[in-house]
């Protein structure tokens, strides 16, 4: 129900990047009858479901999945739908009668709207139960190739990168949920010197889509990602679709190039597929399982995942390291500083090759530890502290520091912290701000910041959490900061020309849920990784208590 899918998001995306898809509103955004959209949940709050006004009539029709999850075999019944959640968004003084809350959706359901003038407008509204027609090939692979599928969704052709003569193969592709795809290229190995054409045909049997996989190499922008490329690949409630159960505990994502690794303090870890966000299984940590032992995860650019516990509250500070999500974490660092530190961990570059780790120590005098990475050889348990100067307020516990480099210890850094309430750029071989945004609002906590290079760019993507369950909202930036040019003004007003994606959204954070969960501790994460081919960016992010979200870029000259 792709028109009609509820996605919650509010994209407030500059011209760089207009071209992402937002969902359909119920009327013209600028209303003439006080009501601007109907939404339903199931009677337990779980779903979300967005109503169309019927053209030219007064009926208000809200479309629910056939399946729920989409992604499960769940039918949905007439039965739920006899006691539904409904609510609607209105204008400033206008009066919806009855008031909603429970409607029957299998009949029809009278309300009247008056308006601010006290003109009444009477709108009927029920339910119908829908097969999907999405019908997108979403993720094409070829594994006894070692080939992925470069899928251009605007022409609907899937490049193989390639030169020489191919095999025939079996492909691993993922669908639309519940939409079939013929001919099946994972029951008949086929052959892809030639072009060869695959329908994909949704769930309601009748929308399809079809698609030229083509052995070719495409061309890549000259620079950065392109506009209007931005794709939400998934949005997955903690709780609900993850399996969470712990609230304020979950404070860290790891990013590999199969899975996105939700770490929660005194639980095994979860794994997510990096694609579709669906739970594929969790990570037994065993002695690691702790609520000050595996405080924080994230991960290299080879996917091992690195986690950390927080010291000197559990002892001596220790990074552990996880080749995959089967292996048996070892003991990487060990450093008794005897100083606060692992909240928060970032590392640029490859543990097994270059890499540089950085740690905010959560105390006054803006110090952080780094530890170097050289050929696969961590060349000291004790790390470099670099003291920065340049933040008044300094920083407490919500902060978090991201080198730009594997190599260079003296490359700048980038720095997010709640108590200066703003982002600063810092110079990597003073140690002190070179450049920062302008403060903003303190009901927002910044507090998450990660750092790519990407198709001859760097970006940098920060979050904003709300630990209140009202009031401002949570939210994720990406930024190019390939030259500090731009990197001036303010976030939070939009005079920040660095900005090229951002993600509002009252309902990612625990505000969203329900029963609402306040934020306690006032933290989330983010994650930036670029696919082994170098076409396609993803950008992770997660608010505690709230969704684990994913989204999809890429560079191809189209």
């Amino acid at each position: 129900m792709k028109n009609y899918k509820f996605i919650a998001i509010m994209l407030v995306i500059l011209s760089f990047m207009s071209g992402c898809h937002e969902p359909d509103e119920l009327l013209p955004s600028v209303s003439r009858d006080g009501i601007n959209s109907i939404t339903a949940t199931f009677a337990d709050g779980t779903g979300l479901f967005v109503g169309y006004l019927t053209e030219g009539s007064n009926e208000i029709v809200i479309p629910i999945s056939y399946y729920y999850p989409e992604s499960s075999n769940n039918q949905v019944t007439e039965l739920q739908l006899t006691n539904m959640r409904v609510a609607a968004n209105l204008d400033d003084n206008v009066i919806v009668s009855p008031a909603l809350l429970y409607l029957d959706l299998t009949e029809e359901n009278s309300i009247i709207v008056t308006d601010q003038v006290k003109t009444q407008k009477e709108y009927i509204i029920k339910g119908e139960i829908r097969k999907s027609d999405e019908c997108l090939l979403e993720e094409f692979k070829l594994p006894s190739l070692d080939m992925i599928g470069v899928i251009n969704e605007a022409s609907k052709t899937i490049s193989l990168v390639a030169i020489g003569n191919l095999e025939p193969a079996l492909a691993e592709l993922t669908l639309s949920y519940h939409a079939s795809i013929s001919p099946d290229p994972t029951a008949t190995a086929l052959d892809y010197n030639s072009d060869i054409e695959l329908t994909v045909t949704a769930h309601d049997g009748t929308t399809k889509n079809v698609y030229t996989v083509k052995k070719e190499v495409p061309d890549k922008l000259l620079y950065g990602i392109r506009s209007g490329s931005a794709k939400l690949m998934f949005e997955k409630q903690l709780k609900v679709d993850c399996g969470i159960t712990l609230d304020n505990l979950t404070g860290g994502i790891a990013v590999t190039g199969d899975y996105v690794i939700l770490n929660t303090r005194t639980a095994n870890s979860v794994y997510l597929n990096a694609k579709t966000g669906e739970k594929v299984g969790e990570i037994d940590l065993g002695a690691l399982k702790g609520s000050l032992i595996n405080f924080y995860n994230t991960a290299d650019d080879d996917g091992n995942v690195l986690i950390c516990n927080l010291a000197p509250n559990a002892g001596s500070f220790k990074v552990w390291k996880l080749a995959s999500v089967t292996a048996t974490p070892e003991l990487m660092i060990e450093w008794d500083g005897g100083v606060p530190i692992g909240r928060k961990l970032s590392v640029n570059g490859s543990i097994d090759e270059n890499a540089i780790i950085t740690a905010p120590i959560l105390a006054a005098g803006q110090q952080i530890a780094r530890w170097t990475v050289v050929n696969g050889v961590l060349t000291s348990q004790t790390p470099e502290i670099v003291t920065m100067s340049g933040l008044t307020k300094g920083w407490g516990t919500n902060v978090d520091v991201v080198s730009s480099s594997d190599t260079d210890v003296t490359s700048d850094y980038f720095v997010a912290s709640y108590s200066d309430n703003t982002f600063a750029w810092v110079n990597g071989t003073t140690n002190a701000v070179r450049k920062k945004l302008d403060g903003i609002s303190a009901n927002y906590i910044p507090n998450a910041v990660d750092h790519i290079k990407f198709n001859n760019a760097e970006y940098v993507s920060l979050n904003w959490v709300n630990s209140f369950t009202w009031g401002s909202s949570d939210a994720v930036w990406l930024l190019d900061v390939s030259s500090d040019v731009n990197f001036e003004g303010n976030l939070e007003t939009k005079t920040c020309n660095a900005v090229i994606w951002e993600s509002l959204r009252n309902v990612y954070g625990g505000k969203s849920v329900s029963p609402a969960v306040a934020n306690g501790n006032g933290t989330g994460d983010v994650a930036l990784r670029v696919s082994d081919d170098g076409y396609f960016l993803y950008l992770y992010f997660m608010f505690t208590n709230g969704y684990v979200v994913g989204y999809q870029f890429d560079c191809i000259d189209m």
